[in-house]
């Protein structure tokens, strides 16, 4: 691929990349909204933790048969229709709430049917960036992409809780809905002048969804990268359910609202660093560094109901993670045939977020359940643990919130030891020279 042409793939991808920025604002004020609209509604963590698993299982699940799509397929025609097709979720949600107030259920099918129709979005669009660009572009791409993730946690806290001081959650789903003619702008612009990269229509679908298991099992390092990517969002799972229950317990929304934007601040500034730097570092060594800050700040994060700490611990926490993110993201990227791209990524998508399935089914119910009472005034561990951390309804949540940062410390620590790992690197850096000599 000459200069040229180079520079025409990464213009159409920062296009591509500028609506599902605008997306990301508009998910995270919907998410926020309703958020506190549940917390307010039934005051436990495991009625939020149940509407964020209807909200992300769907498109969980559905991602992989959405990735043999991708590469059937148009991509950015599966952009337009995940896109559109997920408002519908959020109109119903809000005819519910102009018709009176919401119930548990009314929301939970509503997140449940935009999730559906979301999972037609992320293997296309990960697939599409692979369309658009170059090797050399992959790291620098990846860290633009977390940038637009950020803006979820960076921009609509702060947007959202100002909003609700001065009106309610139906404006964020209206602003919510508006955000999908942008991004469906954005994919179609994309389209234009772009050969949609498909396979032959002739294999079966069950044959082309082997072969992107096959892709990523064929070699072990991969599989393992895959493995602890599971773990990560596993315990960043955690974090996203429990991190809202732990502070309005003590604090307000718009308190929150500026923790979280605090929080998400450290995961734009690295990947901004990363977007335009990229890693000149070795990837793996790299990885297990950033796990393990990422596991040593998220104990601190749960360690005090301290608004000052919080946000420190939170800030740091975000920014390890899209170190970790990119380091997974190209060394799985460059040991995958372009070809299978979409299929395969639908299936790392499943396997790696089945961790926030865990997560969302399990913090909610520890939570309230079992750490909650442990460190209430006359808990069993309010005369132990609970001298350092502190007592009262929000503190069982942050224990375990610690506890999860511990365990990811212990991830690092053995994700360090794998041969496998290493031996994957170093296909990488041969990979790398080859390219540099072309």
């Amino acid at each position: 691929m000459n200069k040229e042409r180079k520079g025409f793939g990464f213009k159409k991808f920062l296009l591509l990349w500028s609506g599902e920025f605008i997306s990301a604002i508009g998910s995270g004020l919907t998410s926020f909204g309703l958020g506190v609209y549940v917390y307010q509604m039934t005051g436990k963590a495991s009625a939020m933790a149940l509407v964020t698993l209807f909200a992300f299982m769907p498109g969980m699940l559905l991602s992989a048969p959405a990735g043999v799509l991708a590469d059937r397929y148009d991509r950015r025609i599966l952009m337009v229709l995940g896109d559109s097709l997920s408002a519908l979720g959020l109109l119903y949600i809000l005819w519910c709430m102009l018709s009176g107030e919401a119930k548990l259920w009314q929301i939970m099918v509503g997140v449940t049917i935009s999730s559906v129709f979301s999972s037609l979005l992320e293997p296309a669009y990960k697939a599409t960036i692979t369309d658009l660009l170059t090797d050399e572009e992959f790291t620098r791409a990846s860290g633009l992409v977390q940038v637009a993730g950020a803006a979820k946690y960076l921009i609509s806290p702060v947007l959202a809780g100002f909003l609700l001081t001065v009106t309610n959650i139906k404006l964020l789903l209206i602003l919510d809905i508006g955000t999908f003619f942008v991004t469906v702008f954005s994919a179609l612009a994309v389209k234009r002048g772009l050969k949609s990269k498909r396979t032959d229509n002739t294999a079966s679908f069950l044959s082309e969804f082997k072969e992107g298991f096959r892709a990523i099992s064929q070699e072990k390092g991969v599989l393992i990268l895959i493995v602890f990517a599971y773990i990560i969002t596993f315990f960043l799972g955690f974090v996203q359910t429990l991190c809202m229950p732990m502070i309005l317990s003590f604090s307000s929304s718009g308190v929150l609202g500026v923790i979280e934007t605090v929080s998400a601040a450290g995961m734009l500034v690295t990947s901004v660093i990363i977007g335009i730097f990229s890693i000149k570092l070795s990837y793996v060594k790299l990885l297990s560094l950033s796990i393990m800050g990422a596991g040593i700040f998220l104990v601190l994060f749960g360690l005090k109901e301290n608004v000052i700490l919080i946000g420190i611990a939170g800030f740091l926490f975000f920014s390890m993670l899209p170190f970790a993110n990119t380091c997974l993201d190209y060394l799985i990227r460059i040991n995958l045939d372009n070809e299978v791209q979409g299929r395969a990524w639908g299936l790392i998508g499943v396997i790696s977020q089945m961790g926030y399935v865990f997560a969302y089914v399990l913090s909610g119910n520890l939570a309230d359940y079992v750490f909650t009472p442990l460190l209430m005034e006359d808990g069993v561990l309010a005369d132990s643990i609970g001298r350092i951390t502190g007592t009262g309804a929000g503190r069982g949540i942050g224990l375990l919130i610690s506890v999860s940062g511990f365990l990811l410390c212990l991830s690092a620590i053995l994700l360090k030891q794998m041969k496998s790992i290493q031996s994957l690197e170093k296909k990488e850096d041969n990979y790398v020279s080859q390219i540099n000599l072309e």
